[in-house]
């Protein structure tokens, strides 16, 4: 049986699009630190071992993407340098990025767990990315989700 998905273009995907600024392993590196509240480029670099034009390179992406915003300070004797802090294009991407902490955790931790857990700021209770249609039913299984054309979906020609 033919997947209907052929029958309209990815040309213009949105996943390949995002993936563009996000698809490299230490993009979403540098957004876990930003997201923890690391966010002067020298304790980015000694925290990860994100080699120095990597990380000039990633930033500087992310800048440029609008993820990132750059906010000068100074410390006193030293040269003006940049610290780096989320826009809202950026805080948007905390989804994301507990959606892959959640799986890394289910599949990827260590026998001792995870060495980061989100919490809810109020309760303390851990935090997860759970999936809801429009209508508010909630979706438990990922074969529940029908992928289909969207507005924006090119009729693929032959």
């Amino acid at each position: 049986m033919r997947p209907a998905a052929l029958d309209w273009s990815v040309d213009n995907c949105t996943i390949a699009r995002a993936m563009e600024i996000l698809g490299e392993r230490w993009t979403l590196v540098v957004l876990r630190e930003v997201f923890t509240g690391v966010r002067r480029f020298d304790d980015m670099r000694v925290r990860t071992g994100i080699p120095r034009q990597v990380l000039t390179n990633r930033l500087a992406t992310l800048v440029e993407q609008g993820v990132l915003g750059r906010e000068p300070y100074r410390e006193p004797g030293s040269r003006l340098r940049h610290e780096y802090r989320l826009t809202e294009k950026g805080l948007d991407l905390w989804p994301v990025l507990v959606a892959v902490l959640g799986w890394g955790d289910r599949y990827l931790a260590g026998p001792e767990g995870p060495p980061l857990s989100v919490a809810h700021r109020d309760c303390g209770a851990p935090v997860r990315v759970d999936l809801r249609c429009a209508e508010g039913h909630d979706v438990d299984q990922s074969r529940d989700v029908l992928p289909r054309p969207g507005p924006g979906a090119r009729r693929r020609t032959p």
